[in-house]
């Protein structure tokens, strides 16, 4: 869990909720005051409370911050079943925020699902929805929970949503790890259920269990091995294709050729954690050295920070790159 750096500095603020509503105030301390005990855990203040009257406790920014994320999960606490999750995924917004500053564009960047709106966490989130806004071609690059695919999913929802695109389709090389399809039993649907489950998982949050089968149903949302993608021409569809670091440099090629008119297309990988075989160059390493000049493409790439999993998910994150780095020294 992480720490705030303390410094000699001390300040005491007071912060006033409203409007009053025992329930909430009870969600937003969490049994035992156990919310509040996660706060101070993460930020390095104190923090004490009479009803809907709080005290915080230490350095000026930390404690700017834990207002800050007081406030937001009383927001939150208006549906009840506030989790830790949440709690961390707000503690960690507001102090990337802190560390990281958005930099704002004209564009707005609240993607709105059929189930919910969601918004970029951080500065490398924000670029990427934005360049997803902007460019018909678009690659997200970097670490395991970064975001990567799961905004790439939202942004197609919405473009599905407000009828930009008639269809999604979402796609994945289904090689891990040495596997090939024939091992593994069943039909077709059977063997590329697994690789593609994490698609599924996103779905099913966006827009509810019922209409993502029932558009699977209609083929308004097409999940696919790369395979089923050669010879094919894809127009007003939104296309994703995840885990491409598992890619060839042909089936990069291969897949970058289907755009068709009025099409956007989101290419997302982490170049660290590539399962071909080691003779073979990965066509997301590939890619980024072949279209890095071409404006009308654009490439983000996220790091340890922009991790929204749990707290020690940025921090294997961190000692892998670490140790990368000492290693090629």
């Amino acid at each position: 869990m992480r720490l705030a750096t303390l410094s000699k500095s001390r300040r005491t603020e007071s912060l006033v909720l409203s409007p009053i509503d025992n329930r909430r105030l009870a969600d937003l301390c969490g049994q035992f005051d156990q919310n509040l005990r996660q706060i101070e855990r993460y930020l390095g203040v104190e923090i004490s409370n009479r009803g809907h009257i709080f005290n915080i406790i230490g350095p000026p920014k930390p404690v700017a911050v834990a207002k800050t994320v007081i406030e937001k999960i009383y927001e939150e606490t208006q549906k009840p079943g506030i989790n830790n999750a949440q709690i961390y995924l707000i503690l960690q917004s507001e102090m990337n925020q802190v560390e990281h500053p958005l930099k704002k564009t004209n564009h707005e960047l609240t993607i709105h699902t059929g189930e919910r709106s969601i918004q970029p966490r951080s500065q490398n989130q924000y670029i990427y929805v934005d360049n997803i806004l902007t460019h018909d071609i678009n690659f997200g690059i970097g670490p395991s929970g970064t975001g990567k695919t799961y905004l790439a999913v939202a942004c197609a929802v919405a473009a599905l949503e407000s009828d930009k695109v008639r269809r999604i389709v979402l796609v994945r090389p289904a090689v891990e790890a040495g596997e090939k399809l024939g091992f593994l039993p069943g039909d077709m649907a059977d063997k590329v259920d697994p690789y593609l489950r994490p698609l599924y998982d996103a779905l099913y949050e966006m827009l509810g269990t019922e209409r993502t089968l029932k558009f699977i149903e209609h083929n308004i949302i097409e999940i696919a091995p790369l395979a089923f993608m050669r010879g094919r021409s894809l127009n007003d569809a939104f296309i994703i294709l995840d885990e491409s670091q598992n890619t060839t440099k042909e089936q990069m090629k291969m897949f970058l050729t289907r755009i068709g008119f009025g099409s956007k297309v989101v290419v997302t990988g982490d170049i660290t954690q590539v399962d071909l075989p080691k003779d073979t160059e990965s066509g997301l390493r590939h890619v980024i050295k072949v279209l890095k000049d071409i404006d009308e493409i654009s490439f983000t790439f996220f790091q340890a920070h922009d991790v929204v999993r749990h707290p020690l998910v940025q921090q294997v994150v961190n000692a892998y790159e670490k140790f990368d780095e000492r290693r090629h020294d």
